[in-house]
Formats: C-alpha cells, structure tokens, sequence
C-alpha cells in the first residue's frame, strides 16, 4: 500500500488478501493481536502512538483526519480496535485524556470505519460485581471513571457502526515487556521479595485470562465475520479460574518453584485503596461458545510462566530464580 512503511509492504512479497488494522498493537493485548492475526494469513497492519516507531505506524486515534486516512489507504476488512487507558487508578487521575481515548477514539474510528467489521475490547468492570456471573444482555452498572468510560465507548461504537462486534473480557496478562505492564504479572515482584512479608488482596474475585487466548478469539470472530455478516453485538470471553489477587501470587510462586510463605492474604479493603473495583464481575460467555468461536483458556500456571519466562535474562530473575 502507498505511504505505509510496514513489514511486509515490498514489491513481489506474498501478500495475503485479508487485512486487519490493530490499534494499540505496541500494547499487552495488542501485541498478541498482531501477532496473531500475522501469524495465520492475514495481512496486519499496527498502529500507536508513543511507542510506534520503528514496527508501526504511528497515528493519533483522536485525528479523525489521520484514522481516515489510514483506512482509506490500508482498506481493512477487520478492525480490531485494542487502545485504551486501561489502568483504572490513571482514569481517576487522568480522566479527559482518558476519555478521549476510551470514548471519543472510540467515535471515531467507528464512523471511519466503513465497510470493515470493527471489533472493541471492552472490558468485565462494566459491571458492579454484586450479582455474578453477567450474561451479554445483563444491565452494565460500572463502578468506577474506567468502566464508566469503556461503557460509553460500547456506545459509541455501537451508535455509530451497528455492525460491529464488543468483546468484553477481564484482567488480562500475557508476554511483557515489563512486569509493570499487566496487573496480574506485576505479582511476580511480591514473589520475589522473598523474606520480607507482604500482604495481598484475597477479597476480590478475579479471573485472570491471557492476551494469546483473547487474540485468537479476536481472528475466530474476524474469519467468521468475513462468511456472515450477522455476527455483531456484545460477546464474553473469560479464563474460568477463579482467583483473587494472593492466589494468583501463590500461583506464580508455584509455578517457579519459589517460596509464598512470605505472602499474606489481606481479607478486608484498606481505606484509600484507589478506585473502586467490582467484587466478582465474573462473565457468562455461552454466546461466544455456541456460535464455536471460544477458544479453550490455557491454565493460569502455564500461560505465566510463558509470560515471565523471559525475565530469566533479567540478572534479579537468574538470582532470584536459580539460586
């Protein structure tokens, strides 16, 4: 395609015939996407911002100028749209720059979006955790600036493109380029403080699920779509493994054979605690199962040791690890 500059754009270099566009593809579940979708015959093309360059293309999803341009010229028949302000405690301190990212992209790439199938991740804090598990058609009842914000873009994209797909899912984590990156692989830095005690929230129910599983949902939808232009409208996917926080701890522990007597479960919320989050948000994805597009969730324990495998290099993780 004229004015990309992206692996795969040279002459006589096989190029597959469907093309998706990924927005967010420098991030945790974007990454995966791309990869993905790169992976089994599809022409992908990833955009960001700040981290861009030199793997993709750097566009600001607030310019409705530049979102249409890169559709007009890339044409894609999917769009994945994964961007987002995705740490609720930055919402709550960040909040316009949040919502313009959650809400008003989300406007934006809908109405550019023309004929392509758009799919956008939403995520589980849609809802008040008071009454799991939620079904597609439960009634959403965010709690905090974050699910308040990912809700209105449902709506957005919704309102402005009645074809598309909503994909919400919960607490992802998956290949890191830091620990710091994912919620749920951050816990490996309480695994390894080793002899000083810590204590770990054990109230909220959380069902941590990895971005690999999550993106290859995204290209079962994506390939569906492409044969029946009736697939649209709001879809779950979860891991089943239920966990709170000092579980998933003493999960990470196990599955580098590293010691947890250190971690203590914490049984009540401490004041102050940030932004309000869902007690059990747990999410009813039958809808996703009947139509044969879920994929089968890697256990917890394998999917984390993949994720933070690569640490090893890291000379903290060889101590901490093989000695």
């Amino acid at each position: 395609m004229p004015g990309f500059n992206y692996e795969g754009d040279q002459d006589e270099v096989y190029t597959p015939y469907r093309r998706v566009l990924v927005t967010g593809a420098t991030g945790l579940l974007g990454r995966a996407v791309y990869k993905e979708f790169k992976n089994n015959d599809w022409d992908a093309l990833g955009c960001g911002y700040n981290r861009a360059r030199p793997f993709f293309l750097k566009c600001n999803l607030l310019d409705e100028d530049a979102v249409r341009g890169v559709i007009q010229r890339f044409q894609p028949h999917v769009i994945v749209h994964c961007a987002a302000e995705r740490r609720p405690d930055v919402v709550e301190r960040h909040t316009e720059a949040a919502m313009n990212l959650n809400v008003h992209a989300c406007a934006t790439l809908a109405k550019e979006a023309g004929g392509s199938f758009l799919i956008y991740i939403s995520t589980d804090y849609v809802f008040d955790g008071r009454n799991p598990p939620y079904g597609e058609n439960d009634a959403p009842n965010p709690l905090n600036l974050y699910g308040k914000s990912k809700l209105e873009g449902e709506r957005e994209i919704l309102r402005h493109c009645p074809g598309a797909a909503i994909l919400r899912v919960p607490i992802l984590f998956g290949e890191v380029e830091k620990v710091e990156e994912s919620a749920v692989t951050v816990l490996f830095e309480r695994v390894q403080e080793g002899a000083e005690s810590c204590t770990i929230d054990h109230c909220q129910q959380r069902f941590p699920t990895y971005t690999n599983d999550v993106a290859r949902v995204c290209r079962n939808m994506a390939e569906r779509a492409l044969q029946d232009q009736s697939l649209r409208g709001i879809f779950h996917y979860s891991a089943k493994e239920q966990m709170t926080k000092y579980e998933m701890t003493c999960a990470i522990a196990d599955a580098f054979n590293l010691p947890s007597s250190h971690l203590i479960p914490m049984t009540e919320q401490p004041a102050g605690a940030g932004a309000q989050r869902p007690q059990n948000a747990q999410l009813e994805c039958s809808r996703l199962e009947l139509l044969g597009l879920s994929v089968e969730s890697t256990p917890f324990k394998n999917a984390i040791r993949d994720s933070l495998w690569p640490f090893q290099h890291d000379k903290r993780w060889r101590q901490t690890v093989f000695h």
